[in-house]
């Protein structure tokens, strides 16, 4: 008998994921009816302010009592609640598909985590991947069919609890490999997306250009989460001996002697570029979450994700 597929995500984890929401840190106007805080005034339950009223407004929002007081008319205002499109991007390229576990299919289902419990919420998710080939940033669409179109892969929209299976599918045929230039992604993700909204980054950023790459991202009206994934065998490689490193995104090889000495000077590098990339992050009110794939995607989201107030 055929073996039976693995479950995107378990279904243990999406009843998990269903009391959980993503936070956002500040209100942003969406599309569409929905069940986020909006900075535009609408009809749902929650008081805002007043206003004087003026000829041609509603007179059912009258506040008679104000009238009443004051001898004037006022009309209540309500905090909107909209639909927000929350962006996942995902770095596929080759430096990602590496590593044990792997580090892009440890990106894939925790940015398939952080999509189902938006859908949950009732928002858009739109999923647009970055690597050579797949890169692609055309505006927010409406359907649910991904496209690849000029060799670019992108789910442009899915909404509510039924998104969540094209959303796992899409994440699931998300082919990885070859080499990407982050800034030049990020530039042109940034120049064509339309609708602001959060946005989740995933990348390990072994790229020079990642500094230009969220830095443009921060500049657009996102409210921007960073999802730092690197593998076990990159925090602490377990090497002894002489060695000839190969750039799996097509760089010169390079000859090393792995010793104590390589070792500690890597450790202490490793270290300096995290706190780097954490401090830039912090400096542009960017969320970093940093991920270690030897730890499972249910512990990182259920437990540091949450923690870090990205999830609540």
């Amino acid at each position: 008998m055929p073996m039976a597929m693995e479950p995107f995500l378990e279904p243990a984890f999406l009843r998990k994921l269903d009391r959980l929401s993503l936070v956002t840190r500040r209100a942003m106007a969406g599309n569409m009816q929905g069940e986020r805080r909006s900075p535009r005034r609408g009809s749902s339950v929650e008081f805002a302010d007043f206003r004087p009223y003026t000829p041609g407004d509603d007179i059912r929002q009258i506040d008679w009592n104000l009238y009443a007081r004051m001898e004037r008319f006022f009309l209540k205002l309500f905090v909107a609640e909209e639909e927000l499109t929350v962006h996942l991007l995902l770095d596929t390229s080759a430096s990602m598909n590496w590593g044990e576990p792997n580090k892009f299919h440890y990106a894939c289902r925790a940015a398939g985590a952080l999509g189902y419990l938006v859908l949950n919420s009732l928002d858009r998710v739109s999923v647009t991947a970055f690597g050579a080939g797949v890169e692609t940033g055309t505006g927010t669409g409406t359907g649910t069919e991904a496209s690849h179109s000029a060799g670019g892969y992108r789910l442009p929209g899915v909404r509510g609890k039924r998104g969540a299976f094209p959303l796992f599918h899409f994440l699931q045929k998300l082919p990885p490999g070859g080499a990407t230039n982050l800034a030049q992604a990020c530039h042109r993700y940034a120049r064509t997306e339309r609708a602001g909204g959060p946005l989740v980054f995933c990348s390990d950023l072994l790229d020079p250009g990642w500094k230009e790459g969220l830095r443009v991202l921060s500049s657009r009206p996102f409210d921007m989460t960073l999802l730092h994934v690197l593998a076990p065998q990159e925090l602490d490689p377990q090497i002894d001996g002489d060695f000839r490193l190969l750039d799996s995104e097509g760089g010169p090889p390079v000859e090393v002697t792995a010793d104590l000495d390589l070792l500690h000077r890597y450790q202490e590098n490793l270290v300096a570029w995290r706190r780097e990339v954490e401090t830039f992050c912090a400096t542009r009110s960017i969320s970093y979450l940093f991920a270690d794939t030897s730890i499972t995607v249910e512990d990182f989201v259920l437990s540091q994700v949450r923690a870090r107030g990205v999830v609540r």
